[in-house]
């Protein structure tokens, strides 16, 4: 996984979106809807900056869903792996935990526009995904009048393969563009194992202190994934270093390949005041 940076000083010496295994990973578990290839010929849209942020370490977005209000708390999404307490460990969640953690966040320039402070990590774990929810002290609507920024809405659907997309880290103010290669069944790296992972195609060479970016749907502006690592090595399901696993078991490593975790899976967990629930229906976010 991308390693949270220490400095910028030491970013090519930390885990970055990484490389992972080299198997196209085309199935899902059951209960998940099928993903299909698009293409249709759509026109791509602008991505910039907006709403995106800069960690200490890491990179991250002021996130919301369809039926989010104005007055609710906003949220920060960024990986498990960037949490200040420090990774967790395979099966912990993080839920509700204190947090005074600050994030500074970008205009569509990539200029940082002002300072946002969490109340609580409101959700986080790195068991079947590296997800983490930050609340934060102020609520959507203040953040857009006191800036002028929107959230960037979290899409209820799955992407698609081929879908044109672009990484954005709010810490490098930089973008990548790439498409989704496909879909990985389990994406293992040292002790952790993900669920139905993201592959990016070649061009999106992302490095550390992109963990945490949000993967936006060029065609819709939405995201659909969170940025969180890559095979550096070319070594096997060790750290830094993910590997595919398909369902039979089978390994495939891709050296230089990097991955993302889907985020459609979050929005059902995300109830009225922004506060997670993970008892609402459709809700499969892992439990403590």
């Amino acid at each position: 996984m991308k390693k949270p940076l220490l400095g910028a000083l030491f970013a090519v010496l930390l885990l970055g979106a990484g490389t992972a295994p080299a198997v196209a990973a085309t199935s899902h578990d059951a209960a998940a809807p099928q993903k299909t290839t698009r293409v249709e010929r759509i026109t791509a849209k602008a991505v910039d900056f907006a709403g995106t942020v800069a960690l200490s370490n890491c990179s991250g977005s002021v996130v919301r869903t369809a039926a989010s209000l104005p007055s609710d708390p906003a949220l920060v999404l960024s990986n498990g792996h960037c949490m200040e307490t420090g990774f967790p460990g395979p099966g912990e969640v993080v839920l509700g935990r204190r947090s005074t953690r600050s994030f500074t966040l970008l205009n569509s320039a990539g200029s940082g526009v002002g300072t946002l402070r969490a109340s609580k990590i409101a959700y986080g774990t790195m068991t079947d995904t590296d997800v983490s929810l930050y609340q934060l002290t102020r609520t959507y609507a203040q953040i857009e009048n006191t800036y002028g920024i929107k959230a960037l809405e979290l899409n209820a659907a799955q992407p698609v393969q081929g879908a044109a997309i672009t990484v954005v880290s709010g810490y490098w103010k930089r973008t990548y563009s790439c498409n989704v290669d496909g879909f990985v069944y389990r994406l293992k790296e040292g002790a952790w194992t993900w669920k139905d992972s993201v592959r990016y195609t070649s061009a999106c060479q992302t490095i550390g202190g992109t963990s945490g970016s949000p993967v936006i749907d060029n065609a819709t502006g939405k995201v659909v994934a969170v940025n969180n690592t890559g095979n550096e090595d070319g070594q096997q399901c060790t750290d830094n270093n993910p590997c595919e696993v398909d369902e039979s078991g089978n390994v495939t490593v891709r050296q230089g390949i990097n991955y993302a975790q889907e985020t459609y899976g979050i929005v059902p967990c995300i109830g009225a005041g922004s506060q997670i629930d993970l008892n609402r229906t459709g809700c499969t976010l892992p439990k403590p």
